[in-house]
């Protein structure tokens, strides 16, 4: 059926948040993690990222839903030019982040974004351009399907696999499900066992809150839907969400969105995102000491005049939506970048009183989004998803 014109009023999703007491729902697959906070070599200029995480930190505690702080002071070493992104530096297994001294400084170059590291292996099967949904105006919303080396879905006996749904950055007004960055993305999922999907949604100022939302609601419904799962070999009860910059603020969303069980209609199991922003309110954006780019295009996703009466900020902010049916959740940012490292550390102190299951990695730098998801940032996120999603 035709969805509702995104520039007219929409009317609420069925699954729209009610906060209430609703009973937690049980999250199985996510063991205890370790938490660690590095300081060796730290540069100066580091000790008041130190001071903001040490607070969230409590060294000692068994409990099966921690809250993993990683600290990851690394960086490219002098001379590895050939190396994009920043390096996430060695893990010793279950204890120490090793750093490396170096410098991170500016905008990312086309040859630092992290995600162009990756090299696509060879069989990674990709199937472009299905529609899951058609605007009111006739226009198509459309996902790639990037599907594991090997996979045979529809074959008698084939095991069914977790699915990740890939939501493109872009600042909520560009961007596009199949530009090269966020193909490598979706191809790099794939090449970890995830059935990935990377959607297309409805991008502002045409499209504002909560069009982009609302079609990934949409989208994720399709893919859950017996015969869209059987096509691609999914495990209907197994589906995640990774988001970069505002694909992140989008792939919060999702997480938050709804009280029922993580297996139904639009929920998720699993939240990874980099550099999301989480609180979108005139407060929180002024209190992190956001950027005035920042605050117009959050006004522009909005479709607000003013963020002093824009009571949809709280809506779309993810950390004004939590409660205790929501899934773990993986937080990657860079200590100096486009989003106030504030919004990372507070959704995490939120997410840790509610008792979610998270991670929050921070690395030096002002690289942004996907520009951190390098090789040792790829392998954190792929053994959350693991560990949450399965195999």
């Amino acid at each position: 059926m035709p969805r509702q014109n995104h520039r007219c009023a929409r009317r609420p999703h069925p699954e729209r948040r009610a906060h209430g007491g609703a009973a937690r729902h049980p999250r199985t697959g996510f063991a205890a993690r370790w938490k660690t906070i590095y300081s060796q070599g730290i540069p100066p200029h580091f000790g008041a990222l130190v001071k903001t995480l040490l607070p969230h930190t409590r060294f000692g505690t068994r409990r099966a839903r921690l809250l993993t702080v990683l600290t990851v002071f690394a960086v490219a070493l002098v001379g590895t030019a050939g190396l994009a992104g920043l390096q996430s530096g060695t893990t010793v297994p279950d204890a120490t982040i090793a750093a490396s001294k170096g410098t991170a400084v500016g905008a990312p170059s086309a040859s630092m974004l992290g995600i162009r590291t990756f090299a696509k292996p060879a069989g990674v099967t990709v199937t472009a351009d299905v529609v899951y949904t058609t605007e009111a105006d006739g226009t198509p919303l459309a996902l790639d399907v990037c599907s594991p080396a090997g996979s045979t879905p529809g074959t008698p006996g084939a095991a069914a696999l977790p699915a990740v749904v890939s939501i493109h950055g872009g600042s909520w007004v560009r961007g596009d499900k199949a530009n090269d960055d966020w193909r490598g993305v979706c191809e790099w999922l794939a090449s970890e066992g995830f059935v990935a999907y990377s959607v297309d949604y409805g991008l502002a100022p045409a499209s504002v809150f909560p069009a982009a939302i609302d079609d990934l609601a949409t989208a994720v419904e399709w893919i859950r839907r017996p015969d869209n799962a059987a096509r691609f070999g999914i495990d209907p009860a197994r589906i995640g969400a990774f988001g970069g910059s505002a694909g992140a603020n989008l792939a919060m969303l999702l997480g938050t969105r709804g009280t029922g069980p993580l297996t139904e209609g639009s929920r998720v199991a699993a939240v990874a995102e980099l550099s999301g922003p989480t609180d979108l309110t005139g407060q929180a954006l002024a209190t992190d000491g956001a950027s005035e780019r920042l605050a117009n295009l959050v006004l522009r996703y909005l479709g607000c005049s003013s963020l002093a009466d824009c009571p949809q900020a709280v809506a779309a902010s993810p950390a004004r939506r939590l409660d205790r049916t929501d899934p773990p959740v993986f937080i990657g940012q860079s200590d100096h970048e486009f989003i106030p490292l504030a919004q990372a550390t507070r959704f995490s102190a939120n997410l840790e009183r509610l008792a979610i299951a998270h991670e929050l990695v921070v690395v030096p730098g002002t690289v942004h989004s996907i520009g951190i998801l390098d090789e040792g940032m790829r392998a954190r996120v792929a053994a959350f998803l693991h560990g949450t999603l399965g195999h």
